[in-house]
């Protein structure tokens, strides 16, 4: 994996958090901006999971196994549209308290994700 891009993934997923924790603290739904941010951590988490599949293809493997790699970056790509999802459904402070715990598990996500690969 690029540690790089491991890096810049968390760090946009814990801004991404902070972000829509304050629209939560302040009483505010998920608006257009917040979509926005939740797409470039997605093209993000996305573009892990294709240097991920590349790199299995190129014969590197994860240290505790390629299933359980391959689950975790399925659930990394998944995790914030899945809370932009239900954010749409409940167009209150909680849709933008779901995005912000959806953001958290991606990064904890990718530090697990580092975790599988280098150890």
């Amino acid at each position: 994996m690029l540690d790089a891009l491991t890096v810049a993934l968390s760090v946009a997923a814990l801004a991404l958090a902070a972000w829509c924790g304050f629209a939560a603290y302040r009483d505010q739904p998920t608006k257009d901006w917040h979509f926005i941010g939740m797409a470039v951590v997605s093209v993000l988490a996305l573009a892990q999971l294709v240097v991920g599949i590349v790199r299995l293809a190129g014969g590197e493997e994860a240290d505790e196994g390629t299933a359980i790699f391959l689950a975790y970056l399925i659930g990394a790509v998944c995790a914030v549209p899945a809370a932009g999802f239900l954010s749409l459904a409940e167009r209150t402070r909680w849709g933008s308290a779901t995005v912000a715990a959806g953001a958290v598990v991606l990064a904890v996500l990718e530090v697990r994700l580092y975790d599988i690969w280098t150890r």
